[in-house]
């Protein structure tokens, strides 16, 4: 999956699927020790990088109903992920809300059935950074670090990240409120985000590798299809 500001790496190993994410590598393409047999995107694809076109997975291949034909393929695979899993352990009667963690914060709702039911879109952590270091003369970008638990912290690079990240939890907790579903948490940012919510006594289903959980199962299942 190539994303906004990295690619992240499904590799089948020892029976089981792993995962990884790094900065884009066209390199990497060159030297992969198995041949690619998927790949999709949401960020742009790096000049003189040729991926089989017959490889790429679009909307049309997830099972999601009512998507329209702008929604990011991140966001329909996270959502196909999500269902597919809480269909598996009986936790879907009502449908979910499905927050991808990333370089923007998407909330995608999806019902039961298994209708796309709109979302949310938020800068992540690092862009709500980034835009105040660029948007204004006197602040620097501090970069992803520790964030403060203090709730108004005095040096300025931590109240950047203590309000960023307060930012995202508003939103989080406003949109699970008025949804009334489950949430499920994925992307780079999930793991402080959980904590923080947990903190704060909402409890979410954190799986931080739904976008290619996702990606994996609507590939096995076009391979699974019969040929036309």
């Amino acid at each position: 999956m190539i994303g906004n500001s990295r690619w992240h790496w499904a590799t089948f190993q020892a029976d089981a699927w792993q995962f990884c994410h790094s900065v884009p590598s066209p390199l990497k393409l060159q030297t992969l020790e198995a041949p690619l047999v998927a790949w999709a995107a949401v960020g742009p694809i790096p000049a003189g990088v040729v991926l089989d076109p017959n490889r790429r997975l679009g909307l049309g291949d997830v099972p999601l109903t009512r998507m329209p034909v702008w929604l990011g393929i991140d966001r329909a695979l996270a959502a196909w992920g999500a269902l597919r899993r809480a269909h598996t352990n009986g936790m879907s009667s009502s449908g979910l809300l499905v927050a991808d963690a990333g370089t923007v914060l998407s909330l995608t709702r999806v019902t039961a059935a298994g209708d796309f039911a709109g979302g949310q879109l938020v800068p992540g952590l690092r862009l709500q950074l980034r835009a105040m270091a660029q948007g204004t003369q006197g602040l620097i970008d501090p970069g992803i670090g520790s964030v403060s638990t203090e709730p108004f912290p005095f040096a300025t690079a931590e109240a950047m990240r203590r309000g960023s990240l307060q930012a995202l939890l508003g939103t989080l907790l406003e949109a699970q409120r008025e949804a009334a579903l489950p949430l499920w948490l994925c992307g780079g940012d999930a793991s402080v985000l959980k904590e923080a919510l947990s903190q704060r006594g909402l409890d979410v289903v954190h799986h931080p590798n739904l976008v290619l959980e996702g990606m994996v199962d609507v590939h096995d299942r076009i391979s699974r299809a019969p040929s036309l």
